[in-house]
């Protein structure tokens, strides 16, 4: 799976990934920081489970603390947030919507 189309998962169909084509054209070339000041908090903690970066994970729960007034000190309460674990591997196609 590609990174923008991992970044802008929406959720998944069988062997499928459902990507937000709207968002992936108007962002998907952000880095994680860049994604996370524009407040994609989502996208951005993606971007960063997809490089596989803890530094960039920080990165996006220090500005989401910041912004939402929370206190998660680890990425795995980030991870469960947003429900986002891994890059999935078994993924064949992406469906753009």
């Amino acid at each position: 799976m590609k990174r923008e189309d991992f970044v802008f998962c929406i959720g998944y169909q069988g062997d499928s990934a459902v990507i937000d084509g709207q968002s992936k054209k108007e962002f998907g070339k952000l880095d994680t920081k860049a994604l996370a000041e524009k407040g994609l908090f989502r996208a951005a903690f993606c971007s960063a489970v997809y490089s596989g970066n803890t530094a960039e994970m920080q990165i996006v729960l220090n500005a989401f603390n910041s912004s939402a007034g929370t206190n998660l000190t680890r990425t795995e309460d980030m991870k469960r947030l947003l429900g986002v674990f891994e890059v999935e591997e078994d993924i064949k196609k992406s469906i753009v919507v």
